[in-house]
């Protein structure tokens, strides 16, 4: 009996025989199409080569495609355990051609691959085609031997494929395996065609045509090949069932969910069990294609489908977090054909125990809450859609899963009073967030989140995607379109841009229509939001087409790279200053990084060394950048740090980097940085390429403020710094290492020169020059007095030659004006035995006012002071000696 991993291999060899390129699946999370929440199907990853837009090296090409059908028009969740073969996770095998074969080769390949290669008996098949495909009729006839009435025509959509309203598009053929008439059920297009007996287990789509705008068609000039066989339901016809929950695969999940619990898997709880077999995979894939539990978008989804399943837990009687010890058993069965759950194990098992842990705490609460509720409800009863809203809004309960608990016991929800509820409460929640102190005109995005809901950003896993445009926004009104040079502020249902929040700088980059580009040059968040600020550069854009959407990807690598490098600083402060220091304000740009962080003194220069050769240390070591959610506060007992002027709410990403030695047990215990942190990062330290500190100083009391580069500016920088030193090297005629030396060498030099300079400044001045009578002093008032103007002495020598004279006289005063370039030094000093009556203070200060300066000070007995010029130096010994006289 063939493993549904048999048949997966089986399928991919065949094709990769066949010429077909073996490709791996596409992430959960579309990046081409922004009208999926998920990937549905094996084409998605596709789409563009079908359009035209794109081509490839290959042809032809195979997958093996992880699907999820959990929100929006492809949302299987309501049936999912109830039924034989509603998943909200399955895989969807495929074949494609992108203008190679058509119709005869799909055909011969699907018969060759179900009848030989999977030994599928061909009487059990019957297909259908579009009514008027005579051609696909003629070949199922040439290639499988069917008769007329194997053969169904089928006249309505269900067997005409198209992209969309325009686009390419054309018949498709159904293959239906017949389990025989024990099972109730018609073939397709009879009126019991919903009944188990004839199941559909693959469909073949002739891209044959392009519709138009006006429903006229045309023969594509590279007609294609689109295939999708699900997996499960061929595992369990070769498996001998009908019930996709009964192939090896998922059995083994039920099982390993039945011994955690102590419970039969076939037993009363054999629906719960089937249950959390389900949504271990869907939950288990989503998280490890970088989707995590939130209030919105795609994050809710996943939470719904992990709440759903904890409920069915909590109903079987686990009285601990249960999901997370079923990942092993999954990545056991499909971790080999998908390496990524292998990579995330540990991820996904700490999410799945922290989102359960979390909601137990209120699980209780609220399943009291609806059993009081209802006890007065009668089956089929409704329970009032208030009460559904508060077990909503308080306890976390969705709609859905409110809806499925009361399901087993024969009642319903009234969801018009849900409605009702949720719209008063956004009422109120509008009127209090308009009236917050925001921009006036920020209640525009209000009333976009209340139409569209809040902007799914991907930005943590790509830089490129597709999303639709929800919003245009010129001179703060919303309009239709925006014509080429309008400033425009868009919003998208999804993007990879990065709003900036956290010190980190919002994205750049374009935005990309069928009728024009936006380039965007910033990107801001308001009311959960992203707002892409930019221009119309070339034709127009219109609210509601699809986008391109193309983050400027070296300034954001640039970008991370400076933010990884910041939580390394951070971390690496605190271990060499002490655990003192937090954060106090960042910026992450693309050219550099800035970070303030909490310390009263200066940081020297061996501690700055230390801190930089501690970050160098972790960027070389390359070890992986991890993310997890949890809640604040158990990411602060972890040992996690807060960022400075961040709001958190009930949950936050964790991000750590840097590993230390040994193996502590527990999440933290052997990571070198671990913080809260909203914004985008490398994936592996080595990424960030290199750090070097510029700068440290005081930013404010207490806090200190670091600047550093890192990758290509580091770079830049150390060659701009070798450069420097080769250049003064080759000016000082020595080694580069000898820079230094010689240098220093040369300050000795010139601090001998610069000392025997003053020694014959002075002497010269003392002598008078060529004029000894100068020196001489002159009895003022009974004192004597000793005046000179002197040239070529500086302000520095004046108080050694003012001393010198004082020796020089024994008993008197002594003012010396010197033209110390351009500008007027003056100079005075008393003898000791003269201070008391008369003090150099006031000399200077009469001499530097006849000079034209203000002020001056010092001692009695020796002064200083300054002004603009010694013109008026005579007038400055008069007034001088007038104060003496008197």
């Amino acid at each position: 009996m063939p493993t549904l991993n048999d048949i997966r291999s089986t399928f991919l060899n065949y094709f990769d025989k066949q010429g077909h390129r073996v490709l791996p699946s596409s992430p959960l999370v579309p990046r081409n199409d922004p009208t999926l929440m998920f990937a549905n199907s094996g084409m998605v990853q596709f789409k563009n080569l079908f359009t035209g837009i794109e081509t490839r090296d290959y042809t032809r090409a195979t997958t093996a495609q992880k699907c999820v059908r959990a929100g929006g028009k492809h949302n299987d969740l309501d049936n999912v355990g109830y039924t034989a073969r509603h998943h909200t996770f399955f895989e969807m095998m495929g074949n494609f051609s992108f203008g190679d074969y058509f119709k005869e080769e799909a055909i011969f390949f699907a018969w060759e691959m179900i009848t030989k290669e999977l030994c599928i008996p061909k009487e059990k098949l019957v297909v259908t085609v579009y009514h008027d495909d005579d051609e696909a009729v003629a070949l199922w006839k040439k290639i499988g031997g069917f008769t007329d009435d194997k053969i169904i025509r089928i006249a309505t959509d269900d067997n005409f494929w198209m992209m969309g309203p325009t686009g390419p598009c054309g018949p498709s053929s159904e293959i239906f395996y017949d389990h025989g008439d024990h099972i109730w059920g018609g073939p397709p297009g009879s009126p019991d065609e919903d009944g188990d007996r004839f199941v559909e287990i693959w469909n073949l789509v002739f891209m044959q045509y392009e519709q138009f705008e006006d429903g006229t068609r045309k023969p594509l000039a590279a007609q294609s090949i689109d295939t999708g066989m699900g997996i499960e339901r061929v595992a369990a016809l070769l498996q001998g069932t009908n019930d996709n929950y009964a192939t090896d695969l998922v059995r083994n999940l039920i099982e390993a969910s039945a011994h955690a619990t102590s419970t039969n898997p076939d037993g009363p709880d054999k629906t719960h069990h089937r249950v959390i077999a389900d949504h271990l995979r869907s939950t288990s894939f989503l998280i490890a294609d970088g989707v995590l539990p939130s209030k919105d978008g795609r994050g809710y989804v996943l939470r719904r489908i992990m709440r759903r399943a904890m409920r069915h837990a909590h109903l079987i009687g686990a009285s601990d977090p249960l999901m997370h010890r079923l990942v092993p058993a999954l990545v056991q069965q499909m971790g080999a054909a998908y390496p990524e759950l292998v990579q995330a194990q540990s991820m996904i098992e700490e999410t799945l125990y922290q989102e359960e842990t979390r909601f137990r705490t209120t699980l209780d609460r609220g399943l009291k809450l609806l059993e009081d509720e209802v006890l007065d409800l009668s089956a089929g009863g409704a329970l009032p859609g208030a009460t559904a809203f508060k077990l909503y809004d308080t306890f976390g309960f969705p709609l859905d899963l409110t809806q499925d608990a009361l399901r087993e016991k024969g009642m319903s929800v009234d969801t018009d009073g849900f409605d009702t509820a949720m719209a008063a409460q956004k009422a109120k929640a509008r009127a209090a967030w308009a009236g917050s102190g925001e921009m006036a005109d920020d209640t525009i995005w209000f009333d976009v989140l209340d139409t569209h809901g809040a902007t799914d950003f991907l930005g943590y896993d790509t830089e490129h995607a597709e999303g639709q445009i929800v919003s245009v926004v010129c001179d703060g009104a919303q309009v239709q379109t925006a014509d080429y040079g309008t400033s425009v502020q868009v919003v998208l249902n999804q993007t990879p841009f990065y709003a900036e929040s956290g010190g980190q700088i919002g994205d750049h980059g374009q935005i990309v229509t069928e009728t024009g580009t936006i380039i965007i040059t910033d990107t801001r968040k308001s009311a959960d939001l992203f707002i892409h600020i930019g221009k119309v550069s070339t034709g127009s854009i219109a609210n509601g087409q699809a986008a391109e959407l193309k983050v400027n990807e070296t300034r954001r690598s640039s970008i991370c790279a400076n933010h990884s490098a910041t939580h390394l600083l951070h971390e690496a402060l605190r271990r060499t200053l002490g655990d003192h220091v937090a954060q106090r304000g960042s910026l992450n740009a693309d050219d550099r990084l800035r970070f303030d962080f909490s310390h009263g003194l200066a940081v020297t220069a061996a501690q700055l060394q230390q801190v930089q050769t501690e970050v160098n240390s972790f960027i070389r070591q390359n070890s992986s950048v991890e993310t997890r959610i949890m809640t604040p506060d158990d990411a602060r007992a972890l040992g996690a740090q807060a960022l400075f002027g961040e709001k958190y709410g009930d949950e936050v990403r964790v991000v750590s980097m840097g590993r230390l030695p040994g193996s502590g047990k527990g999440a933290g215990k052997n990571t070198y940085s671990l913080e809260l942190c909203g914004g985008t990062h490398v994936r592996k330290t080595g990424d960030i390429g290199g750090f070097v500190l510029l700068s440290d100083g005081a930013s404010s009391a207490g806090v200190r403020r670091i600047e550093a580069l890192t990758g290509a500016g580091a770079d830049n920088h150390i060659q701009s710094q070798l450069k420097s030193i080769a250049d003064a090297a080759n000016t000082l005629k020595v080694k580069p290492s000898e820079v230094a030396l010689r240098a220093q060498q040369l300050l000795d030099e010139r601090r001998v020169l610069q000392n025997e300079v003053a020694n014959l400044r002075r002497e010269l001045a003392m002598s008078g020059g060529a004029d000894t009578d100068a020196v001489e002093p002159v009895m003022v008032g009974g004192k004597a007095l000793l005046a000179q103007v002197l040239q070529g002495v500086t302000g520095r020598d004046l108080p050694a030659l003012v001393d010198a004279h004082k020796a020089k006289i024994g008993s008197g005063a002594v003012l010396l004006i010197a033209d110390a370039d351009g500008k007027a030094a003056v100079a005075a000093g008393v003898t000791d035995d003269l201070t008391a009556n008369l003090s150099a203070v006031d000399i200077v200060k009469i001499a530097v006012a006849e000079l034209g300066g203000k002020g001056g000070g010092g001692r009695a007995d020796m002064a200083q002071g300054g002004a603009k010029s010694v013109e008026l130096a005579e007038a400055a010994i008069a007034a001088v000696k007038t104060l003496m006289e008197g």
